[in-house]
């Protein structure tokens, strides 16, 4: 049977496989974004909205959402306690989450990111930028999900007061590989102060390890995946940019605003 975007296979009482829709949790205390955001997303999958993160841990629980988008600044329980309760629930930890930041603040993406969000999205959110995080977190949660390119540039990194170089070999919008063959232990926090070739911009984000990988052959080196925490808005735009001029396939362009 060929495949139907977002739809998942159930069986039915006959043992027949069905087809059901995937699903998407939007939580925002202010009616106009959660209009505008389930509008947005209607061609994508089924929309059910909640207006806080009360009401939306309620629905994630009932409802078992695919994926969830919740709103950073709301009153009570935000984005960053949503993310921290549905990680922290048997029910809920799978299901990836999308944090809608409310400014470039590295500290409100270091937030969203520490709390488990698999991505961050600074509003206003272009129409096509949410619906394209939306997919792609859906098909492969997590930041090595992003688009990224090979690169070749020299990186220092420091952690518990030690300062070490190694190599940026590949970069996307959320993290890189760090070739080094210093041991980093898993979870780890680093700042990083890194150059890229053709562009005149220093980057100085902190990120954090979440996987590491040993030498096994001289195309395979030592070294880990970091995912960026705090990252300052205009770099990560510029970052963003870099990225995408580079890859084998220009993206869409950005249409419309959230």
């Amino acid at each position: 049977m060929a495949a139907v975007p977002f739809m998942q296979l159930d069986r039915n009482e006959e043992g027949t496989s069905v087809q059901r829709r995937k699903t998407i949790l939007l939580i925002d205390d202010v009616a106009l974004f959660r209009d505008l955001g389930a509008l947005f997303l209607a061609r994508t999958a089924r929309v059910v909205t909640a207006r806080n993160a009360e009401e939306g841990l309620e629905l994630a629980r009932r409802d078992r959402p695919d994926i969830v988008v919740v709103d950073l600044l709301m009153p009570d329980l935000d984005g960053e306690q949503f993310c921290l309760l549905a990680k922290a629930d048997p029910q809920l930890v799978d299901i990836p989450v999308i944090v809608l930041a409310g400014s470039d603040d590295p500290e409100d993406r270091g937030r969203a990111i520490r709390a488990g969000a698999e991505e961050v999205l600074p509003k206003p959110i272009a129409r096509v930028t949410l619906v394209q995080a939306v997919n792609r977190v859906m098909r492969v949660p997590g930041f090595r999900g992003l688009p990224r390119i090979t690169v070749e540039a020299p990186i220092e990194f420091a952690f518990d007061d030690q300062h070490d170089n190694g190599m940026v070999r590949n970069l996307s919008r959320g993290g890189l590989f760090l070739e080094t063959a210093r041991e980093i232990p898993t979870d780890k926090e680093l700042q990083l102060r890194f150059e890229l070739p053709d562009n005149q911009r220093t980057f100085e984000p902190t990120a954090k390890v979440v996987w590491r990988q040993v030498e096994a052959s001289r195309n395979v080196r030592s070294g880990v995946g970091m995912r960026f925490v705090a990252f300052e808005g205009g770099a990560i735009r510029n970052l963003e940019d870099y990225v995408t001029e580079r890859l084998p396939e220009p993206m869409s362009p950005r249409l419309g605003g959230l």
